[in-house]
C-alpha cells in the first residue's frame, strides 16, 4: 500500500458510494449495474466468487437506501422536473442527451443529424460521472452546444432561453466556467422497485 493511499476499510466505503450512484442513477438494467460494481469489486476483492458476493452485498444496499429514501420523497421530485424541463428543452429544439459516454455521443447526434439536412438549436448534454456527482453532492454539470457544435458564452440567447426553462420549473442553476450547474437532488425513482 502506498503513503497515504486509503486502507480497507475506506476502500469498501468507497465501493459502497460507487455502487450507491450506479444504482441510484438509474440509467443502466440491473445487469449493467452488477457487471460495472462487479468490475470495481474485482480491484478489492481479486477473488471472483468474493468480489461477486460483495458486489450483490453493495448493490442490495443501494437499493434499500433507495427504496427507504424515495418513500420520504414528495409526489413530484427534483428528477421529474428536471425531465419536465428536458421535454421543454426538446419541444423547443434543443437535444437533451443523458448519461452519455462522453462530448463524442453529442458531436456523433450533431453529425447524424447533419446528414439528415437538420441543425438543432442547441444541444445539452451530461455524462454518467456527471450523474454520479448529482446522487452525491446535488449539483448536476450539464454541457450546452450550439447547433454547429460551438459553445455557448455568457450572453447567449440559448443558454438565456435554456436557464430560463430550468428556472420555469423551480430548478436553479447558474452558468460557471463553460458549463451549467444545476441544483438538483437527484430523486430517481428506481423503475425496479428498489
Amino acid at each position: 500500500m502506498a503513503i497515504g493511499s486509503p486502507d480497507k476499510a475506506a476502500r469498501l466505503r468507497q465501493l459502497g458510494s460507487y455502487a450507491r450512484c450506479q444504482v441510484w442513477a438509474g440509467y443502466g438494467s440491473d445487469d449493467q449495474v452488477r457487471a460495472e460494481v462487479y468490475d470495481a469489486a474485482l480491484t478489492e476483492e481479486h477473488d471472483a466468487e468474493r468480489a461477486a458476493a460483495l458486489t450483490e452485498e453493495l448493490v442490495a444496499a443501494a437499493r434499500r437506501e433507495l427504496k427507504a429514501a424515495s418513500v420520504t420523497w414528495p409526489a413530484q421530485t427534483s428528477y421529474d422536473r428536471l425531465q419536465e424541463a428536458f421535454n421543454d428543452l426538446r419541444d423547443h429544439d434543443v437535444v437533451v442527451l443523458e448519461a452519455v459516454e462522453d462530448h463524442w455521443a453529442a458531436s456523433d447526434a450533431l453529425h447524424r443529424l447533419e446528414a439528415v439536412g437538420t441543425r438543432p438549436a442547441g444541444i445539452a448534454f451530461f455524462t454518467q460521472p456527471d450523474v454520479w456527482h448529482a446522487v452525491e453532492h446535488g449539483m448536476l454539470e450539464l454541457n450546452l452546444w450550439h447547433g454547429d457544435s460551438a459553445n455557448v458564452a455568457q450572453g447567449d440567447d440559448l443558454l438565456a432561453f435554456v436557464l430560463s426553462t430550468l428556472d420555469g420549473h423551480g430548478i436553479a442553476a447558474l452558468f460557471d466556467e463553460g458549463r451549467i450547474e444545476v441544483s438538483v437532488q437527484w430523486q430517481r425513482r428506481s423503475a425496479h422497485g428498489a
